[in-house]
Parts: C-alpha cells; sequence; structure tokens
C-alpha cells in the first residue's frame, strides 16, 4: 500500500460512529503514521476492521504484525488488559502499546474471515471450547458476573415499561425468576463478548479470540451471544435447542443451566437493543427466547 491510509467507508458506518467519533476518523491517517514512525512499521495492505476497531496489516524488519486502533479511554485501556491477563491462553499475542493513542500492536492474523464466517458445525464447538480455555483463575478486581445479574434486575423491569413493554409480564417475570440461578461462587475469568466475529485464525491454524472482554464468575455468562449472532442460519426452534446443546457441552456447561443464561442474556440485549434503535437484533433475541421458553 502507497500513499496515506484511507478509512473504509463501511467502518465509518458502523452504529459506534452515528453520534460521537467523525473527529477521530478523520484524524486515523495522520494517526497511523505516527505509529508507524514510533514502531518502526511499514503498512503492508489494506485495513479491516469490526464494529469498533480499525486494524492496519503492517511489518517490521519482515515480521507481519497488525495495528489496532480505537479511541483512547477507558475501553482500549480494558482490551489492554484483557490480552496481557490471557496472553498463551487463546487470545492474540500483543506486542506492543501506546494506550494514550488507544493503539495496539498485535499478532497478525488471517484478516480475511473469522470464524463467524464459518460453518455451524464448525464455529460452534470451537466458540464454547475457548470459552472452557479462557476459564482461568480471575484477578479479584474485574466486574463480576454476579454484579451485571444484579444490575440487570434491578433495570429491566423500568426499562419493559420505558419501551413501551415490547414483550410480556409473564415473559419478564419468568426471565427474572432465573436470576438466583445464575449467582455464582466461581472465580473463573469469563470473556463477556465472545462470539465468531471476534475470533480470527493463527498462520498455524488454531482459532484465537481478538477483542476479549474481561470478567469474573460464571463461564455460561456469554453462550447467548455465540447463538444470536447467528440465529439467521438457524431454521427452526429444534435446531435452535440442538445448537445450545453443542456450545454447552464444548463449554463443559450443564444444559438447564446454559439455557437460563441465554434466556437471561437475551432477554437484557433484547431490551437495550431497543433502547438504542437497533431494528433486527431485537427481532432475533424474541425468536431466541420464544424457541426455548421463557
Amino acid at each position: 500500500m502507497t500513499g496515506p491510509l484511507r478509512v473504509p467507508d463501511s467502518f465509518r458506518a458502523m452504529p459506534r460512529w452515528w453520534h460521537e467519533g467523525e473527529a477521530w476518523l478523520d484524524g486515523l491517517p495522520a494517526l497511523v503514521a505516527v505509529c508507524c514512525e514510533q514502531w518502526q512499521l511499514a503498512i503492508d495492505g489494506d485495513p479491516w476492521h469490526g464494529s469498533n476497531a480499525l486494524v492496519v496489516p503492517v511489518t517490521r524488519q519482515g515480521v507481519a504484525f497488525a495495528l489496532r486502533l480505537n479511541p483512547p479511554g477507558p475501553d482500549v485501556v480494558a482490551t489492554e488488559r484483557a490480552l496481557r491477563f490471557w496472553q498463551g491462553h487463546g487470545v492474540v499475542d500483543l506486542i506492543e502499546t501506546e494506550l494514550a493513542r488507544g493503539a495496539l500492536l498485535l499478532q497478525r492474523l488471517d484478516g480475511s474471515r473469522t470464524l463467524g464466517h464459518e460453518p455451524l458445525a464448525e464455529a460452534m464447538p470451537i466458540l464454547g471450547a475457548l470459552g472452557r480455555r479462557l476459564a482461568i483463575p480471575a484477578p479479584d478486581d474485574v466486574r463480576s458476573t454476579n454484579e451485571i445479574v444484579r444490575a440487570e434486575c434491578e433495570a429491566m423491569p423500568a426499562a419493559w415499561e420505558r419501551l413501551g413493554r415490547p414483550f410480556s409480564r409473564a415473559t419478564l417475570d419468568a426471565v427474572l425468576a432465573l436470576a438466583p440461578t445464575l449467582l455464582t461462587d466461581s472465580t473463573l475469568a469469563v470473556n463477556g463478548d465472545l462470539h465468531g466475529a471476534q475470533v480470527l485464525r493463527e498462520p498455524e491454524g488454531d482459532w484465537v479470540v481478538v477483542d476479549p472482554v474481561l470478567l469474573r464468575g460464571d463461564p455460561a455468562y456469554d453462550l447467548a451471544r455465540m447463538l444470536w449472532t447467528r440465529l439467521d442460519e438457524i431454521a427452526d426452534g429444534d435446531e435452535i435447542h440442538h445448537w445450545l446443546d453443542v456450545v454447552a457441552d464444548a463449554a463443559g456447561i450443564d444444559r438447564d443451566h446454559a439455557r437460563n443464561w441465554v434466556l437471561f442474556r437475551t432477554t437484557s440485549y433484547w431490551l437495550w437493543g431497543l433502547a438504542h434503535g437497533l431494528t433486527e437484533d431485537p427481532v432475533r433475541c424474541g425468536r431466541l427466547i420464544g424457541a426455548i421458553g421463557a
């Protein structure tokens, strides 16, 4: 690649930037140039991206890396901490950091495809197994899944009213009644954003997580996301039950406990999505809740 970096239009169009961040996006070419000078990098191709970060392929002395850029702030600090914590346990290798610029230099992975592009029969067992691999003893000071459950139990009834009662009160009450079953004494690490789009392949063929969110508590916390992010590819309720069984088994989690977490997290996300103007994901949430029952 020659000349200044061009920020992809598809990145600018992400919901993350609908209300803020235009100045940061406009400054990305200059920021990449500064990072390349500081770390002696050369741009090695066109950038790719997720919803929140731009990733630029770079080289240094013939070795391939990936320069990841986020707006500076708590999110990138948390990502850097999570990557350092899980280094060697199923996440991308962290090489250099410049948190004041929101810059992370990472191991180069295959950015052309994610686990989210792989067939369900391959992706679902890998996601469950990755969750199990990440479940190592966690730091005491990170947010716990218990805290999240308690906060959601407080917030969901008011959100349900405010958003026009988008589903039945019976469904809401049934989901809230599951909360005691989700509280745990576990001190294991949990990735709070585990789904196929966040998993890329290493050159040697292993799948690794690229954007983990470090939590502490119940490893079943994010099984719901594995399902709702692929729900359009799942034909009917029987198949939804099948893939729930697959990911729960691969993660080493009791199936009924997994179902309870999926119901709780999906209901929470349904309300969050409506509050943030999403139109497609709330429909998916409704379909998932309807299939496995609340």
